[in-house]
């Protein structure tokens, strides 16, 4: 399972990796600092190596250039991407945000409010997650 982290927050991004290390996961982590460079990674396009499948993306909502609801929406709109598995992590905790959110089919929407212990607890419980799932081919 490779992971699309798509923040532009370096804190966020080194919290989430912190994390990973600290629960042993091995899994690659691909970094994009906005949703045009995580299209980029996803289709391959500009120079970015393509990440295979399956992926699992942690979408922040607020970046600069095309923020998450914005990337919900090209994803959702691509044939070839549409149903790649998408968790929002985010400090967002405006109830608009989650439901724009849910109606673009996210998995599960994370507030970040507590950096250190909830991304602990979000990566737990997604390792978990697709650990026990079964992915498309």
């Amino acid at each position: 399972m490779n992971i699309l982290l798509v923040d532009d927050d370096k804190v966020d991004v080194m919290a989430v990796k912190r994390s990973f290390r600290e629960l042993r996961i091995a899994n690659p982590v691909i970094e994009a600092r906005n949703g045009i460079e995580a299209l980029e990674y996803l289709r391959g396009q500009n120079g970015r190596e393509k990440i295979p499948s399956p992926c699992l993306v942690l979408l922040d909502l607020n970046m600069p250039r095309m923020g998450g609801i914005e990337f919900l929406e090209e994803l959702r709109r691509d044939a070839a991407l549409r149903g790649t598995l998408v968790f929002v992590m985010t400090t967002s905790a405006a109830e608009d945000d989650r439901t724009r959110a849910y109606q673009k089919n996210v998995a599960g929407y994370v507030l970040k409010h507590r950096p250190g212990q909830s991304f602990l607890e979000a990566i737990s419980m997604l390792e978990h997650y697709w650990r026990v799932i079964e992915f498309p081919a």
